[in-house]
């Protein structure tokens, strides 16, 4: 079974119809045949959108609850909190390439599995491109 890394980016274009995006709608086609890896802090950040999708009625309530619940029947693995070692080489990721501690953490963990990245966020498309890290859109 081939895997990837999955972003949040890449997760709420499934959500909300205004960022579809036909390369995100390919990822979410592939994952009847693919796992998707994803850094602890992603449900994090897919938590906090969905929460500010909703206070700014963008979704409501019921709308969150439904989309985390078929979040939950997807094939994501997400990592465990990171260990002292990681979080240095998320950091000096984050330093080299200009991304947040959040993005580099996608890139560390596409690396560390040598898998693609799956996401629509330019900067760390960049920093994946420079690194040498297969993009899975």
């Amino acid at each position: 079974m081939k895997k990837f890394v999955l972003d949040c980016s890449v997760t709420m274009a499934w959500c909300f119809e205004n960022e579809a995006d036909p390369r995100a709608d390919a990822v979410l086609n592939s994952m009847s045949n693919a796992t998707a890896c994803a850094p602890c802090v992603w449900g994090l950040e897919v938590a906090n959108v969905l929460l500010v999708g909703e206070r700014r009625k963008r979704l409501t309530e019921a709308d969150l609850s439904a989309f985390l619940s078929r979040m939950q029947q997807m094939p994501i693995e997400q990592e465990p909190m990171p260990d002292m070692e990681t979080i240095n080489r998320v950091l000096a990721l984050a330093r080299r390439h200009g991304l947040s501690a959040y993005d580099a953490a996608y890139l560390e963990l596409a690396m560390r599995l040598a898998i693609p990245l799956a996401t629509l966020d330019a900067r760390l498309q960049a920093a994946a491109r420079t690194a040498g890290v297969k993009s899975a859109l």
